[in-house]
């Protein structure tokens, strides 16, 4: 870091200063978030939920497509306008496209006060403090990540620290999530910035793997499982929170556990997970079709308290499409998993994304992917058209289609997923569905059945629900759709 005179700096307020966290991405970045907010509250920063009560505004972004990139950088701007008509004096940018782009970044957006990668993230508060004060931060050179250890703001010495503001959490609460508590490795510091009964709960940061058109490892670095004990432990705390469902997040969740020496942990931590106080539900998101196993599938179809609910990453079904994309499977593997999955649970939920007009697909490659969705009956699939991603191997292919091309076939995948998931969801008109409520707007009560996850599964609209509150979960019956949502009625029936 370098920093201007001390004469030409602004000075640092007596006050505490006002911190507005603004989160895009996944909900692994959801988590991130509430682990710097935890590290800025334990240092003095007062969290405020508008940009425009900030003294800083830290922009948490996305660099994972380019839409999300675009998002980032309005997002980031933005909040820079907020320094000439409001109290804000800085906006720092952090996340996946700081860390992913680093000094380029920093250059090519100079309304951003700062740039800063992963590494800052343990020292986040001085860091905020000293930009405050008018200090310039030397943005990172970005570097692939893949050999070392993913940074996310963990405690290797927790012992001295507190997290005031914490409503109901005791000093026996705040030592299972790393806060007053004996250093005994990494220990999450965390602060929830939605009170929703939904809560993100990290299994493990970065990715193993080398698919040929993902980024992901080369910021996030290499795979690396959360010890069960912190994650039982932040799950445990979750529920002190509010959280009823606890939706576990990572970039891989089929991996837990291979580097603790036992692939089987995530099977074995789901009871004990489902098992908590206050907590009714548990999601696994993102599963590797040629890494779901047997017992993973039978942990998640019937461990009471696990939704029966598969996020299963298929990405393509034409086998010559998945060698280029370095994954594995075909049609009649993924199928195969998928008529194992509903022999466990017949009612279970799942998703998948794809991605079209991939370097050399072919038409006959385009339509096995369709014929493979049509067979698969899912209840929701993103559709995703290839563009090349910086540093990735697809991005040197031969056999790029062009933009007119990628974007026909995208809009027609779309077209078909739409109508496939539109029926799926028909498919499910005279079911019964426990629905997790959260949000009343209007006399309108909203939430999600157990086949739906949070975000990008659509809904479920409770009509004639009176009394109903966020929280509850509602048994009800599904009476008819509107897309891949659900209108459904209450039976009176105990969840």
């Amino acid at each position: 870091m370098t920093t201007t005179p001390a004469d030409t700096r602004r000075a640092v307020p007596a006050t505490p200063l006002n911190v507005a966290v603004v989160t895009l991405g996944c909900a692994r970045n959801e988590v991130d978030s509430e682990e710097l907010a935890g590290r800025l509250e334990a240092d003095g920063f007062v969290l405020v939920e508008d940009p425009e009560d900030a003294d800083t505004v830290v922009v948490n972004t996305c660099g994972f497509v380019e839409a999300a990139k675009k998002d980032s950088v309005d997002t980031l701007l933005e909040a820079a306008d907020l320094k000439e008509s409001g109290r804000p004096q800085s906006v720092v940018a952090v996340g996946c496209l700081a860390e992913r782009y680093g000094k380029d970044l920093a250059d090519s957006l100079p309304e951003a006060d700062a740039v800063l990668g992963f590494d800052d993230y343990p020292d986040i508060a001085a860091r905020l403090r000293s930009i405050v004060a008018g200090e310039v931060h030397e943005a990172h050179t970005p570097s692939d990540r893949r050999r070392l250890l993913p940074i996310s703001p963990v405690d290797r010495d927790a012992s001295s620290i507190s997290v005031p503001g914490h409503a109901g959490t005791t000093p026996a609460d705040a030592s299972e999530i790393g806060v007053g508590a004996p250093a005994t490795g990494p220990r999450t510091v965390r602060r929830r910035l939605d009170s929703g009964p939904m809560a993100p709960l990290k299994l493990a940061s970065g990715c193993d793997r080398r698919c040929s058109f993902c980024a992901i490892p080369s910021f996030r670095g290499s795979f690396v499982s959360r010890r069960p004990s912190d994650v039982l432990a932040e799950g445990r705390w979750l529920a002190t929170q509010g959280a009823r469902e606890l939706f576990l997040v990572s970039e891989n969740s089929t991996s837990y556990g291979k580097d603790l020496g036992d692939l089987r942990l995530l099977e074995t931590m789901l009871p004990e997970l489902a098992a908590i106080d206050g907590v009714d539900r548990v999601r696994v998101s993102y599963l590797q079709p040629a890494e779901t196993r047997p017992g993973l599938i039978e942990a998640i179809a019937d461990t009471p308290g696990v939704v029966p609910y598969f996020d299963l990453s298929f990405q393509h079904a034409s086998a010559g499409v998945l060698r280029r994309m370095r994954r594995f499977g075909d049609p009649e593997s993924f199928l195969d998993l998928l008529a194992r999955i509903r022999a466990q649970a017949p009612l279970a939920g799942v998703r998948s994304n794809v991605i079209v007009g991939f370097p050399g697909e072919t038409e006959d490659d385009l339509q096995t992917l369709c014929d493979f969705l049509e067979a698969a009956r899912m209840d929701v699939t993103g559709v995703f058209g290839y563009s090349d991603e910086d540093g990735t191997e697809a991005a040197s292919y031969d056999g790029k289609l062009d933009e007119d091309e990628v974007r026909a076939r995208t809009e027609h995948v779309t077209a078909l997923v739409e109508e496939l998931n539109a029926q799926r969801a028909e498919e499910r008109i005279g079911e019964m569905v426990s629905v997790l409520v959260e949000s009343l707007e209007d006399g309108v009560v909203e939430g999600r059945a157990e086949h739906q996850g949070p975000e990008v599964d659509g809904t479920t609209l409770l009509e004639l629900a009176d009394g109903a509150q966020v929280g509850d979960i509602v048994v009800a019956e599904v009476v008819a759709t509107d897309g891949v949502d659900l209108i459904a009625r209450p039976t009176g029936a105990a969840a």
